[in-house]
């Protein structure tokens, strides 16, 4: 049987019973990987939100089980992609969150979100991205592959084995530069801003994001705008699950009110 669209972006986790059980949860959260990031790297937060979030992950083609597929080296085109993929009817609050450029992204899926009949999020958290409204920096700049795999070092959360080993590394190089490349050359939407609240998270030793970067996302909302800065680097939400998931839920709470 083909897949559907939804099944072919989307990926939940869990048991069959657990994912039947997530269906009834009181808001649906759709997370968006950095770049060369797959779905999988949202798992801990989807074990932390269980019983009060319904998690998807969004997988990007050219990598794991989509590593036949080709790269879509266009940010815009990615969102439009997705965003069909998440438009229509809604009978729960809908949250959309992005790491690094996974942020851009889902400002952008919520941006063509908030132009359908559907509606826009209900909430936008943004991690470790510098608004679209601050112009790009040489973190967004790459060369060769070279250049390539030293920018992914100096960020860490790659397995240094997986970038040593040529023929591992050759599998992933496709998606990494394919993200890269749609990194490179994104300009940010701009026009009426989000209406939904905006929850931002920086680090406070991101070398690829300075913390007044991250704040800047506040002139993208119309809504209640909150910064969280939590120590650490670029990656810094892999010993922080628990309390991200805490934040979430006080923000989803606090947007219903």
């Amino acid at each position: 049987m083909a897949r559907s669209e939804r099944d072919l972006w989307l990926r939940g986790f869990g048991t069959d019973a657990q994912r039947a059980a997530a269906a009834d949860a009181p808001f649906e959260l759709i997370c968006f990987p950095h770049a060369g990031g797959s779905a999988s790297y949202w798992w801990g937060l989807a074990k932390a939100l269980a019983g009060d979030a319904d998690v998807l992950a969004v997988q990007y083609p050219a990598r794991q089980d989509r590593y036949q597929e080709s790269a879509v080296p266009d940010l815009h085109r990615l969102a439009d992609l997705i965003a069909g993929v998440l438009d229509g009817p809604r009978d729960r609050p809908l949250v959309l969150l992005g790491h690094s450029m996974g942020a851009s992204l889902a400002y952008e899926v919520g941006a063509r979100l908030s132009r359908t009949a559907g509606g826009g999020p209900g909430l936008l958290v943004v991690s470790a991205r510098r608004a679209p409204s601050v112009p790009e920096t040489a973190w967004d700049r790459i060369g060769d592959d070279a250049a390539l795999v030293k920018r992914v070092r100096a960020l860490g959360g790659t397995d240094p084995a997986l970038l040593d080993d040529p023929d591992l590394l050759e599998l992933i190089l496709p998606g990494l530069r394919g993200d890269y490349g749609a990194l490179a050359s994104y300009r940010g939407t701009t026009g009426k801003p989000l209406s939904c609240p905006v929850l931002a998270l920086a680090a406070d030793e991101d070398p690829s994001v300075p913390v007044e970067e991250v704040e800047a996302w506040q002139r993208h909302t119309s809504g209640t705008f909150r910064l969280h800065v939590f120590d650490g680097g670029h990656f810094y939400l892999a010993d922080r699950l628990d309390e991200l998931a805490e934040l979430i839920r006080r923000s989803v709470t606090a947007s219903a009110r």
